[in-house]
């Protein structure tokens, strides 16, 4: 099956094939149900009709058909349909909720479903952009939250869960849904106590913000806690803080040991700090077959250790021990053979765990086992630890307590410590085993009151561990007594002591040999004490250490003061006629610990409780009671309570107990209020309700209470006030639950208080107490703080109590707080408070807050105080008139001389609608004010940015107070009278800065959020720019005031990306731009202005190519409705679009990580600012051009750039005008000074670029600077230093870089690269290779096109990228001053790559018939130059192509180049050579052999081949002048050849000796060849002879055009030989130039052959060293150097006629 579909979001419309055809008519306002489609599986689009789909998406099916799905047309353009599987879909339920023309379908799933739904979709997103950017760790943290998550929500789809664990599981979900966001940077979701999400709209704007506050503290306390697992102690200690009682469950997975017998496991938690068991045992009974005794434990052997404090958990190491006892035979070795004791219980092994505090928050197992090695064992257990008493973790984990625990306990735990006895008349030591039993007074024993331990069974007797053959004992075995309390009196513990031994027989014939005992209660009545006993030891006959009244009328316990015999001692004391001894060399101690909540170890307490028996010693047991142990206490609250009522009751009639009575119950209250014991606050709260009965109790309370302020008023020391201040809550509960029973039971005839006399009372004491005097300010604030806790109470009884008389208790108090520091606790009762109350204390406390936050004193408590005020008229929805009136100019000018992080900024952000005043002050300044203040509450952004839900709320109060106060303004201060610059100035930038602030920019939010925002609060920034409009319309000729101001914010709001907000926006600029021209016929200012703001808005991100567009139609369109700005205001629109584009070009690329193209960009606006002479833009951008260049290290593109600067300024004295940028600005007033600078930075750069030629330019300007201008001669004698310059040109290393074209093809690229060619000049080094990848890095996806050619149509239209790159050759301008001179090489050679703007590219082809033979025939040129924009290098390292010309290069031509280049290239080696010696000379084997070899050689005769036939002249009669040229190249490349073998026979070592003799013989051979063919073409050599001055010798050679001159070197012995081709030679034409050194100086100089001639003959004070013929480029003869050779001897290659004419050679010196 097929369907046809829309895809949206939502899926609006009721679906089906009725909105298809338009849809039936309905109710505007429905609910129905309807099938909501949704994608269960990812679908791509493999054809065009086809509709892709992933999953979650919901679509809108139009049509289902069988088969091929049919398309149908849609009526909407915009959104076209299509066709996928059916069974893709799911159909879920779902709601239609119509309201007018809108739809929206809402799912039929819980919420909680829906959230997480929502939730997941934005997680994926997320989470793969996680897997892009190989964030590893936070990846898989989130999958694992995903999987939990839809974990989650399949348990609550199922819909099986009770609602406990329903509830729980929306809390676990809610928990990691708000973990999550906080991890992934996302909203934080408020909620109320049932895991719903608040909804704003039903919530103060207080309560949503302490909601907020408290989700961010919990998720960031988590948070803490999950990122720092060694800090795991400190956050379970806060924890433990906030619940003072813990659990620890265990869960006992197996126990695997071959023990062979029974076995009793024994677990318990042990101190290691203290050495001693902290709990009771758990015990589990282990049959022998493996497996527990009761069968129907097995797998659920488990346990909850209970009422564990914060001090236990905060033990420095607390162990799980378990301790596993057999119960058998004495000796496992022991066989059956013999009869054998069994029963006995024998230590057999013990396994411990230290990770119990920090290691269980969560159910973890464990294993280990310490047995004897022989036997294998494990034992695994599980723990986890439960926060809460046993009611808590019964509430929260009711799985894990199936069995009732009261609050009542009679439990004292018996420990069995240690104990030593001699063995007597035995050979060995006694094999003692413990027998305990409770008695009672007649010595029976008590049935079934001692526990093993938890999870066993009751028993009437305990048995120890038996010790084999020890004297010394150490038990260590806790067991639980638990007797009924009306027995605990007549009870006592009995121990009697046997032998056991192995054998059966044996056994049965041990007697008891010891006993003693120890009594519950002492005399006094009080519980045994805690604590160690060492106990007497009993001897006599087994009988009467059985009998009760023999031995309980004896010492039980040893006294420390009596001393101790040394053991081995044999004294025995006699026990009186009781016929029992006491043994003095045997010991046992015992420890006991009592846990009743009914029996007491204190003798003050007791007396208390049992105040009737001794009534004369009560009220020392009343002052008594305030030093018993606050735990006590605690424990018997019920009792305690009862005891204190019952003496203030039964002496009603005396006050003499009175105060003592009270001020024992403010002590007890005291302890209940105190963080230790805070969780007892339900239990006194329990008692008033249901056990407190006292119904006169209010009149002895308030009468002490009034006492007490009566003696604090008069100004006597009243220590207890304080106390009772900070109890005073609860003594009013009891005070108010006193008088509610009394009037329950009230009867005629009985005398009582008036119902108005406690009122009254309290409203005196309360007034005393609020009396202004020296040493009460602590007692007033402590009445001002606790007084509001009482009211509530108070105000429950309606009946018995004047409400407002009630609220005016507050008033006396509330009127002394001009010292008191402040009240600090908020006023709940005001929720149901009456109007006439609430009055009554807002009149008192308003004054006080005014003042208090005018001075700034106590902020954070007038915060809190006023939050609760606010909180409460929001729900009264009164009384808000007086807040405003009072506290609204306060709070507004306080809140704006604060800083961000003061807390009352957070209550300024509260202020919403409450800024709508109906009588507020003076207009103007309140409007001043609130403008102000909201302006500085958006900039300051109060809260956290994760806070949407809050920012919302708060934005949607401010547009509806600033659209408020705009139709203020507009009412009030619009008209000529009344107008106000100012304030009309700061409503629009408030308006502007609520518009753009990022809380409002849905665009960077995610779709979900988006969506969520636009739902719940639409997009806020279409009404104030709509709002904005108007206003600006409205001001009608005022408008010209606020040009140009103006013209920032409003481009500012212009740029946010929402399209109906800018059409309807941009328009303004038009008006401004009319409002201007019809004033000054010009609108320059508003054209500056924007110009400049435009600028800094488009870098800081704002602005897109829809703007540009949007700006161009509407403004243009708004001209040319307008005649007279017609065609200045298109030439405004494309200045401004012109801009708009370089600047998007420009921040599109300035934060890639190359640089390359952000340098382009930056000089198309550069170029930009200097052609509309816009000078302060072009000097900032110039400015970063050089800081990007210098990160690059790009000095001299850096140093050009700041030449630009440079030449823009005057050496003059004139002030700077433009703004100065970088290091330059601070102590630079002149230009001369700036430019000064400019030059120095320059000259440094130029340096680092190796530029020297460029840096000697800059440093001769600077020269003349200081010689002519300023005679600094200082600063002179500096800069002529530079001359390192020249040095460093002739002997420092500078490599050649070379240069690649690059095309950029295809509509892929931004504009300013799109479909050009750049060349590029490379770095030092840099393979072609390197700088290609370098350049296809910013464009990972760009195509590499293999072809040189040109790209076609298909290419450059493409919406791909295409990048061509090749090497391409600089074209060398001739430089006029180097003509006809002999110059350096290292000179030259910086010109043939620099300051170059021509380049060329070589494209051989094929032309004509092929002739496989020689190539060069038909090997035919396309020669192409490029120019560019600007010579290379300069303020960039690439510039584009602006002309190209093509011209095709012929075979013959290319030979006559190819020639020319190899001839050059072997003058150069024997320059180099000649110039410096220690050359190797490799480079120049290689180059001689490849050309004298015929093994490899093949040039000569290829060109011979194809074009010395007469065949080729005669097709190419045109090409004869040509073909002598090639061979006269040719002829020209003998003697240089001969020169070069002659320099690398010189050089060459032995070794290569051979290779050089081949290349010799190689040389000859063509030599001949070449001569007999094209001609001789020699370099003559003679003997040396002397210039005379005033003449010339010639000597002419035998082919009679050549002439010799040698001349003297400064060096005896050597000389200097040239060829010299005079003028009037056949050959003339190739002489260039005579060379020669002055004297004097010592440097080269060069002059013309021509007119030169006769200088150069008359050359009286200079002496030549040497001259020679320069040919043109093209001659072989070109820059060759003279060489070196001893004047006795001749080379014979060179050799010719002498002259004998010739004198001897002779030094001479000018006359």
């Amino acid at each position: 099956m097929g369907h046809a579909a829309l895809k949206g979001a939502g899926a609006h419309g009721p679906g089906g094939t009725v909105l298809v055809r338009g849809g039936r008519v309905r109710d505007p306002y429905s609910r129905l149900p309807h099938p909501l489609p949704t994608a269960v599986w990812n679908f791509p689009r493999t054809s065009e009709h086809h509709l892709p789909l992933q999953i979650g998406e919901t679509v809108h099916i139009l049509q289902a058909s069988e088969g091929k799905g049919v398309q149908q047309p849609w009526p909407d353009p915009t959104l076209s349909p299509g066709i996928f599987p059916a069974s893709l879909i799911h159909l879920k339920g779902a709601v239609v909720e119509r309201r007018g023309a809108e739809e929206s379908v809402i799912p039929t799933e819980m919420p909680m479903v829906q959230e997480i739904t929502t939730t997941l979709r934005e997680w994926a997103t997320i989470w793969k952009q996680l897997y892009v950017v190989r964030t590893r760790e936070r990846y898989r943290q989130v999958k694992q939250m995903m999987y939990e998550l839809m974990e989650r929500r399949s348990q609550l789809l199922s819909g099986t869960l009770p609602k406990d664990e329903l509830l729980q599981l929306k809390k676990e979900v809610t928990s990691k849904i708000d973990y999550g966001n906080k991890i992934l940077a996302l909203d934080l979701v408020v909620r109320d106590e049932d895991e719903n999400i608040l909804d704003p709209d039903r919530t103060s704007i207080i309560s949503l913000f302490q909601a907020h506050k408290k989700a961010a503290q919990t998720i960031t306390q988590r948070i803490q806690e999950e990122t720092r697992p060694q800090q795991s102690a400190l956050g379970c200690s806060t924890r433990l803080a906030a619940s003072p009682s813990h659990s620890l469950y265990l869960c006992m997975r197996n126990f695997v040991c071959n023990i062979g017998e029974e076995a009793q496991l024994l677990m318990a938690l042990y101190d290691p700090g203290e050495q001693r068991m902290i709990s009771e045992n758990y015990v589990i009974r282990w049959a022998s077959t493996g497996v527990p005794q009761d069968i129907e434990m097995l797998n659920n052997l488990k346990a909850v250790f209970t009422d564990l404090g914060s001090k236990d958990l905060k033990r420095e190491r607390l162990f799980l021990v378990c301790q596993i006892i057999r119960v058998g035979r004495m000796d496992l070795r022991e066989t059956y053979s013999r009869k054998l004791s069994t029963g006995l219980r024998r230590p057999f092994g013990i396994s411990g765990e230290n990770r119990v505090c920090h290691g269980c928050q969560e159910e973890t197992p464990y294993h280990e086992a310490n047995v004897p090695r022989s036997v294998p064992a494990g034992f695994w257990v599980s723990l986890k630890m439960l926060w809460g008493d046993l009611s808590q973790v019964r509430k929260d984990h009711p799985h894990l307590v199936d069995r009732s625990t009261g609050d009542v306990r009679n439990d004292i735990y018996l420990t069995l410590v240690q104990g030593e006895f001699d063995k007597g008349n035995k050979k060995t030591q006694k094999n003692v085993e413990v027998t305990v039993c409770v008695c009672d007074e007649s010595g029976s024993v008590v049935q079934n009151v001692i526990y093993h331990g938890a999870g066993d069974k009751p028993a009437s007797e305990y048995r120890s561990v038996v010790y084999y053959q020890q004297r010394h004992q150490r038990w260590m075995e806790t067991v639980k007594i638990a007797v009924p309390i009306e027995d605990v009196h007549k009870t006592h513990l009995r121990f009697t002591f046997r032998h056991r031994s192995s054998s059966d027989s044996k056994d049965k014939s041990e007697r008891i040999f010891s006993m003693a005992f120890v009594k519950l209660m002492r005399p006094d009545g009080t519980t045994l004490r805690d604590g160690e006993h060492d106990l007497v030891l009993y001897k006599g006959d087994s009988r009467k250490m059985e009998d009760a009244s023999a031995y309980l009328t004896l010492t039980s316990t040893r006294n420390l003061s009596e001393p101790k015999l040394l053991s081995g001692s044999s004294f025995r004391v006699s026990g009186g006629t009781s016929g029992l001894t006491v043994s003095a060399r045997d010991s046992f101690q015992i420890s006991t610990l009592v846990c009743s909540t009914k029996l007491t170890q204190n003798v003050n307490l007791l007396g208390l409780l049992k105040w009737r028996s001794k009534p004369s010693l009560l009220s020392g047991n009343l002052q008594k009671l305030m030093n018993v142990d606050g735990g006590e206490v605690i424990k018997f609250l019920q009792d305690t309570l009862d005891a204190l009522f019952s003496i203030m009751m039964e002496n009603s009639d005396t006050d003499v107990y009175d105060t003592l009575v009270f001020d024992a119950l403010v002590f007890i209250v005291g302890l209940v209020a105190d963080k230790k014991f805070q969780h007892f606050n339900t239990v006194l709260e329990a008692y008033i309700r249901q056990h407190f009965s006292a119904t006169l109790a209010y009149k002895k309370l308030i009468s002490v209470l009034t006492q007490y302020v009566d003696h604090a008023s008069q100004g006597e020391p009243c220590e207890p006030l304080m106390r009772t201040f900070k109890a005073l809550e609860y003594i009013f509960k009891f005070i108010v639950r006193s008088r509610h029973l009394f009037a329950q039971q009230e009867k005629p005839g009985v005398t009582f208080l008036p119902a108005r006399h406690p009122s009254v009372c309290l409203s005196w004491a309360c007034s005393k107490a609020g009396t202004v005097q020296a040493g009460l300010i602590s007692l007033q604030g402590a009445a001002l703080k606790y007084l509001p806790s009482i009211l509530e109470d108070v105000l429950d009884q309606a009946s018995c109590w004047s409400r407002p008389s009630c609220w005016s208790l507050s008033c006396p108090v509330l009127s002394g707080a001009g010292v008191v520091p402040a009240p600090t606790s908020p006023v709940p009762p005001c929720l149901s408070a009456p109007t006439e109350c609430r009055e009554l204390l807002l009149q008192t406390a308003v004054p006080i807050l005014q003042e208090l936050i005018e001075k700034g004193e106590e902020e954070d408590a007038c915060i809190e105080l006023l939050s609760n005020i606010l909180e409460v008229l929001y729900k009264a929805q009164k009384h808000i008139q007086l807040i405003l009136e009072r506290l609204l100019h306060t709070v507004n000018r306080r809140v704006i001389v604060l800083d961000r992080e003061n807390s009352l900024i957070t209550l300024g952000g509260h202020c919403g609608r409450a800024q709508l005043l109906t009588s507020p002050p003076p207009w103007q300044d309140f409007l001043m004010e609130i403008f102000i203040l909201f302006k500085d509450l958006i900039g300051k952004t109060v809260y956290p940015s994760d806070w949407m839900v809050m920012n919302m709320v708060q934005n949607r109060e401010f547009l509806h107070a600033i659209n408020q106060f705009a139709t203020t303004l507009t009412q009030m201060f619009l008209s000529n009278s009344s107008f106000e610059l100012q304030l009309w100035n700061n409503y629009f930038h408030l308006a502007v800065a609520f518009l753009t602030q990022d809380s409002l920019q849905l665009e960077n939010f995610s779709q979900a959020k988006r969506n969520s925002i636009l739902a719940k609060y639409g997009d806020m920034r279409a009404t104030i720019g709509a709002s904005i409009r108007d206003m600006w319309y409205n001001l009608g000729h005022h408008k010209i005031e606020f040009i140009p101001g103006m013209v920032g914010p409003i481009l500012e709001m212009t740029l946010v990306p929402e399209l109906e907000l800018r059409k309807s926006t941009i328009p303004i600029f038009f008006d401004m731009m009319l409002c201007e021209y019809q004033l000054t016929k010009s609108f320059s200012r508003f054209e500056d202005e924007i110009l400049r703001k435009l600028d800094s808005e488009v870098e800081g991100g704002r602005g897109d190519e829809q703007y540009k567009q949007l700006f161009e139609s509407i403004l243009l369109s708004c001209c040319r409705r307008h005649p007279e700005l017609a065609k200045p205001g298109e030439n405004f629109v494309a200045l401004v679009t012109g801009l708009l584009e370089r600047l998007l070009d420009y921040r599109a690329v300035m934060n890639d990580e190359n640089k390359t193209y952000s340098m382009s960009c930056t000089v198309n606006l550069l170029n930009f600012y200097k052609e509309i002479d816009r000078q302060a833009m072009y000097i900032r951008y110039l400015y970063k051009l050089k800081d990007l260049h210098v990160s690059y290290e790009n000095y001299t593109e850096g140093a050009y750039t700041l030449l630009l600067h440079a030449r823009l300024l005057k050496w003059s004295d004139e002030a700077n005008t433009a703004p100065m940028q970088g290091l330059h600005s601070p102590s630079l007033h002149t230009q001369r000074q700036l430019k000064e600078a400019l030059y120095n930075q320059i000259i440094d750069y130029f340096d680092k670029g190796k530029m020297w030629e460029e840096a000697i330019h800059i440093c001769k300007e600077l020269a003349e600077q200081y010689e002519s201008e300023v005679f600094d001669y200082e600063m002179l004698s500096d800069i002529l230093r530079e001359a390192k310059f020249y040095e460093k040109i002739l002997k420092v290393l500078r490599p050649s870089p070379d240069y690649f074209a690059v095309g950029y093809y295809g509509q892929g690229f931004p504009t300013f690269l799109r479909n050009k060619i750049f060349i590029y000049r490379g770095k030092e080094y840099e393979r072609r290779e390197d700088f290609e990848m370098r350049l296809l890095s910013p464009f990972p996806n760009a195509e590499k096109l293999k072809s040189t050619s040109p790209p076609g149509e298909d290419i450059t239209s493409s919406p791909g990228q295409y990048i061509q790159c090749f090497t391409v050759q600089p074209v060398e301008e001739a430089k006029v001053r180097f003509k006809d001179r002999s110059i350096p090489e290292q000179i030259t050679n910086f010109y043939k790559a620099n300051h170059v703007q021509k380049f060329s590219y070589s494209r051989p082809f094929k032309k004509g018939p092929k002739d496989p033979d020689n190539e060069f025939a038909t090997m035919w040129i396309e020669r192409t130059t490029f120019v560019t924009a600007y010579p290379l290098p300069g303020i960039l390292r690439w510039f584009a192509v602006t002309s190209t010309t093509t011209t095709i290069i012929s075979p013959l031509e290319n030979a006559i180049e190819t020639m020319m280049k190899t001839n050059e290239k072997i003058m150069s080696e024997i320059n180099r050579h000649q110039n410096d010696p220690s050359l190797p000379v490799n480079p120049l084997s290689m180059l001689l052999n490849g050309i004298v070899d015929p093994a490899v050689m093949g040039g000569f005769a290829k060109y011979e081949t194809a074009f010395f036939q007469e065949s080729y002249l005669q097709e190419h009669p045109e090409d004869e002048g040509n073909i002598e040229k090639l061979k006269d190249l040719i002829a020209w490349q003998t003697p240089l050849l001969a020169e070069g073998i002659r320099i690398h026979g010189r050089k060459v070592t032995e070794d290569l000796r051979p290779f050089h003799e081949r290349m010799e013989q190689c040389f000859v051979q063509l030599r001949a060849k070449v001569e007999s063919q094209y001609g001789v073409r020699e370099m003559v050599s003679a003997r040396v002879v002397t210039l005379l001055w005033g003449g010339w010798y010639w000597h002419k050679t035998r082919t009679g055009q050549r002439a010799l001159l040698a001349l003297a070197e400064p060096r005896e012995g050597e000389w200097r030989l040239c060829t010299v081709i005079p003028p009037g030679s056949p050959s003339g034409s190739l002489c260039s130039q005579v060379c020669f050194e002055e004297r004097r100086s010592g440097r080269p100089r060069s002059m013309a052959w021509g007119s030169d001639w006769d200088r150069l003959s008359h050359a009286g004070d200079r002496q030549v060293l040497w001259w020679r013929a320069l040919a043109p480029s093209h001659h072989p003869l070109t820059a060759l150097t003279p060489s070196r050779w001893p004047c006795t001897t001749e080379p014979s290659s060179l050799s010719s006629t002498p002259d004998t004419s010739l004198p001897p050679p002779q030094p001479t010196a000018p006359p």
